[in-house]
This record gives C-alpha cells, sequence and structure tokens, in this order.
C-alpha cells in the first residue's frame, strides 16, 4: 500500500486547492523541488505531482517546476495535467517521469490512451475525477454524461498501470476518503486503483490498512501532509507493517 504525497503546482508554487476551485489556492512551498526533497527525505516511494494550470490550459505549463522535481529526487515521480499528445507524452518519460497520469483525454480519446499503453507499457495512469458520480474534465471545469465506475471498465485490458480516482467533492476539505465509491470500483476492475481526495487524517490511513482496502494500489495525501494531520513516519510505519 503506498502513500503518495501530492504536489499540486500552479504558478511555479506548490499548492492546494479547495473543491478543485484554482481561486482557493493555499501556498504551501513557494519551491516544489525543495518540497519533493523534504517528501524523498520523509521515505516516500512516489510523488504525485499534478500542473494544475496545465490542466485548465490543456498544454503543460509548470514544466520548469517538474523538471526541477526531477532533477532533485530519485523518487519515482507521476505527473498529471494537461498531457494530452503521444509527443507530450514521449517527452515527459523521457525527462525522467515513471509515470503520466492522463485525465481530459481519457474522456475525450480512449484510443490515444491505448495507443500510450502499448508504445509505454506501465507508464501510463488514468485520472479519474468526478463530481457526484459523474467525471469531470479540463482541470475539473466540465462535468460529462460519463459515469467514473463507466470510464474506468472502458480501458480494461488496455495496460492501464492505475486509476487515480479523485472525488472532488471531498479534496481539499479534509472530510475523508470516499472510500465505498473507491472500493466499489476496485472491486469492478482489474486495473489497479489509487484513492484520492479527501484524506484527512491518521483514521483515514488506518482505513487504508483493512482487507478491503487491501486491494488498492494505495492513497494520495496533499492537505493532511502540508497541515501536519498526518505524521510521514507514523503513517508510513502503520503501512509497511500491514503489508
Amino acid at each position: 500500500m503506498i502513500l503518495f504525497p501530492a504536489i499540486d503546482l500552479k504558478d511555479g508554487q506548490c499548492v492546494r486547492l479547495k473543491l478543485g476551485e484554482m481561486s482557493e489556492a493555499t501556498v504551501y512551498n513557494p519551491d516544489p523541488a525543495a518540497q519533493a526533497k523534504t517528501f524523498e527525505d520523509q521515505g516516500f516511494k512516489w510523488l504525485h505531482v499534478v500542473d494544475l494550470n496545465g490542466a485548465f490550459a490543456g498544454t503543460s505549463v509548470n514544466g520548469a517546476a517538474v523538471e526541477a522535481i526531477l532533477r532533485v529526487t530519485k523518487t519515482p515521480v507521476q505527473l498529471g495535467g494537461g498531457i494530452r499528445s503521444l509527443a507530450q507524452i514521449e517527452a515527459w518519460l523521457a525527462k525522467g517521469l515513471a509515470r503520466v497520469i492522463l485525465g481530459t483525454i481519457a474522456v475525450r480519446d480512449a484510443a490515444l490512451v491505448r495507443e500510450a499503453c502499448r508504445n509505454f507499457p506501465g507508464k501510463i495512469a488514468v485520472g479519474i475525477d468526478a463530481r457526484g458520480g459523474r467525471v469531470a474534465v479540463e482541470g475539473w471545469a466540465e462535468t460529462s454524461d460519463l459515469t467514473a465506475l463507466e470510464l474506468a471498465q472502458r480501458f480494461e485490458g488496455a495496460g492501464v498501470a492505475a486509476i487515480i480516482y479523485t472525488d472532488i467533492d471531498r479534496d481539499g476539505v479534509l472530510t475523508g476518503i470516499n472510500w465505498d465509491a473507491t472500493i466499489a470500483m476496485a472491486d469492478a476492475v482489474s486495473i489497479p486503483v489509487i484513492a484520492s481526495g479527501g484524506l484527512a487524517s491518521m483514521a483515514d490511513i488506518e482505513r487504508m490498512t483493512r482487507p478491503d482496502a487491501a486491494k488498492l494500489e494505495g492513497a494520495i495525501s496533499g492537505r493532511a501532509l502540508y497541515d501536519g494531520r498526518i505524521d510521514p513516519k507514523e503513517a508510513l510505519a502503520l503501512l509497511a507493517k500491514a503489508a
């Protein structure tokens, strides 16, 4: 079970949003690379990075910050936000990313996702961000008619390395992961699922260790780590003990 610390990038800084609203951004570190190194030193085995500006713009915007993160850490990094072409995927993987997360393009062009999985085995994740159970795209600015589960099942057998399932209604507000919906998705597909949105406290870390959550690849934590609601050492030790 992996605990992924989140580094969300807005205007070159490490921030956290509330309910996905760009206007509700709190800056936690003006130096994302330094934050990445801190997470690495704390013992985290993966980093989850999102280019928030890129998600709205449809192309990478915080590339310099991501490249700085890749220079200072040896920890595997997965990146999402504005990556919508095979050329962009190839370029980012060449820079050293361990995994690329495709969100909006997974709704718009499923064939591209499948081609990316064939071209870059084990390197492609799909980000499914849902509001009221429906998939949101374009940096969460638009909500589609597609359900989160329908989108997940669309990629069965495609070679997707992981699905990152975010409940937008819980993101950044510390109300706890939507465990029921996340575990239901993991039950419905063979693709590994990562929980995201709302992880609030050590109670959520303990929840990750229960048998029904064992099928998940892990969970992403943002605000709870930055605010000190989760102690990294204690959380990683608890997950290691349960492994």
